[in-house]
C-alpha cells in the first residue's frame, strides 16, 4: 500500500500548522480575542485557505485525524475477538505508540476545549459525529446493520469511556497515560465491572 502523495503531505502540513497557531493563539489571547485572520496570517495563508480547510473557528481545535485511524484499525483487528476487545486492540495500534509531542498537542487542545463555552458545546457534535463513523466498521464486524441502535450504543458506551477518561488525564496534566488509562476503562466495560477492585 502507497502512502500519501506529495499533495496530501502537503495538506496535511498545512492543516497541522493551521491548527497548532489556533491552539497557540487562543491559549495566549483568549478564545473570543483570536480571529480566523489572526491565525490565517500566523500560519501564512489567507482566510480563504483556512475555511478550506476548517469550517469555523470552533473546527480549528476540535476537529482531529483520529476517527480514520480507528476505522483502518478497526477493519485490520482480528475477527475473532469480541466488539469491546476489537476496540482496545484498534485504540492501541492507534494510539500506543503515539509520540509524547503528539500527547502533548492533544493535550493542549482538550485544555482548550474543556475551558471555553463555545468549543464544549462544539465538541458534542464531534462526538456524535465520531459514533457515526465508527458504527458502520463495527457493524461489519458482526454482520449487524449499519443504523442498528444496539451498535451506535456499543460506540457510544466507547466515547463516554473516552470522555470519562479524557477528564481524568487533564486533571493529571497529562502525567498519566492517555493510552493506559483508555485500555483500562474499557477492560472494565469488557469484564462488566465483575471484578473485584484492588485493596
Amino acid at each position: 500500500m502507497t502512502g500519501p502523495s506529495l499533495r496530501e503531505r502537503k495538506k496535511l502540513r498545512t492543516r497541522a500548522a493551521i491548527q497548532e497557531h489556533a491552539v497557540r493563539l487562543i491559549d495566549a489571547q483568549g478564545y473570543e480575542a483570536t480571529t480566523v485572520e489572526q491565525i490565517a496570517a500566523a500560519a501564512e495563508v489567507s482566510p480563504a485557505t483556512f475555511f478550506r480547510y476548517f469550517k469555523t473557528k470552533e473546527d480549528v481545535v476540535i476537529e482531529d485525524d483520529y476517527d480514520p485511524l480507528m476505522v483502518a484499525a478497526l477493519e485490520h483487528t482480528p475477527a475473532d475477538l469480541p466488539p469491546l476487545r476489537a476496540f482496545r486492540h484498534a485504540l492501541r495500534e492507534s494510539f500506543g505508540q503515539m509520540p509524547p509531542d503528539e500527547l502533548d498537542r492533544i493535550l493542549g487542545r482538550a485544555k482548550l476545549i474543556m475551558s471555553v463555552p463555545a468549543l464544549r458545546a462544539r465538541s458534542v457534535d464531534n462526538m456524535l459525529a465520531t459514533i457515526d463513523i465508527l458504527s458502520p466498521p463495527m457493524a461489519r464486524r458482526l454482520g449487524r446493520p449499519e443504523g442498528d441502535p444496539a451498535i451506535r450504543a456499543l460506540v457510544g458506551a466507547v466515547i463516554g469511556a473516552w470522555l470519562a477518561v479524557l477528564m481524568d488525564w487533564l486533571n493529571s496534566d497529562g502525567a498519566l497515560s492517555l493510552p493506559e488509562l483508555l485500555d483500562a476503562s474499557l477492560e472494565a466495560l469488557e469484564d462488566g465491572f465483575t471484578a473485584q477492585p484492588s485493596a
